[in-house]
């Protein structure tokens, strides 16, 4: 039994679910590209920036080069010098700014790093429905299949295989591309889950160097 003689043969039932496990393996595998190429790139742009911003000789020239890399580290550095700045600035002014600038400068770091994670967990959502729900969907497009098979038993009045190949097949396939839905998006979802712990640590131990930076180094 083939996808093709499944749509030539099923019922609504039966297509429905094999429509819903192609949209969802589809799924699937347009999130890995997109996501394996995007972490890909940031791990790559993220080592570029961290080497050309603790090459700089003053935060001046440090701001121009987190600038010119397209990369979460330079976002988090460009976040973090302005900040920097406006301390001064908005300390009278601003409640947000009456905090110790130590305290203020932490702060804002910790939601520029929240604001770049959470770009990064788009996606995870899908991942973990299909890994959830596609065993289940593709279960039950078997019991289906099986029901049918059962009822051409019924029909026939006696076991053979000419009634029961062709709904048995069906369940069979049924089965299988639930399982190639799912296994792709577990796999994926523990890797990208890995990834974002890496990325966070990495944007973490950045910050806690780059604030120490710029409490004490030279402007």
């Amino acid at each position: 039994m083939n996808l093709g003689l499944v749509f030539k043969s099923g019922d609504a039932v039966l297509i429905g679910v094999f429509l819903c496990l192609i949209a969802m393996s589809i799924t699937t595998w347009v999130l890995i590209l997109l996501r394996g190429v995007r972490y890909r790139a940031a791990r790559r742009a993220n080592r570029a920036a961290t080497k050309a911003i603790w090459e700089a000789k003053d935060l001046v020239q440090a701001e121009q080069q987190a600038k010119q890399i397209d990369a979460p580290i330079s976002e988090l550095a460009l976040d973090a010098i302005r900040a920097n700045q406006q301390f001064q600035a908005t300390q009278s002014s601003m409640l947000s700014a009456s905090l110790p600038r130590n305290a203020y400068l932490e702060r804002e770091m910790r939601h520029s790093i929240g604001k770049i994670l959470s770009r990064f967990e788009g996606g995870m959502t899908a991942l973990a429905t299909v890994g959830s729900t596609a065993p289940f969907v593709g279960l039950l497009g078997t019991v289906w299949g099986i029901y049918h098979a059962l009822i051409n038993i019924s029909n026939s009045g006696q076991m053979s295989i000419a009634a029961v190949a062709g709904p048995i097949g069906e369940a069979l396939v049924a089965t299988a591309v639930g399982l190639f839905a799912a296994i792709p998006a577990v796999l994926a979802y523990n890797v990208f889950m890995r990834g974002n712990k890496n990325l966070s640590r990495e944007l973490h131990s950045f910050a806690h160097d780059f604030h120490v930076q710029l409490l004490n180094g030279k402007d």
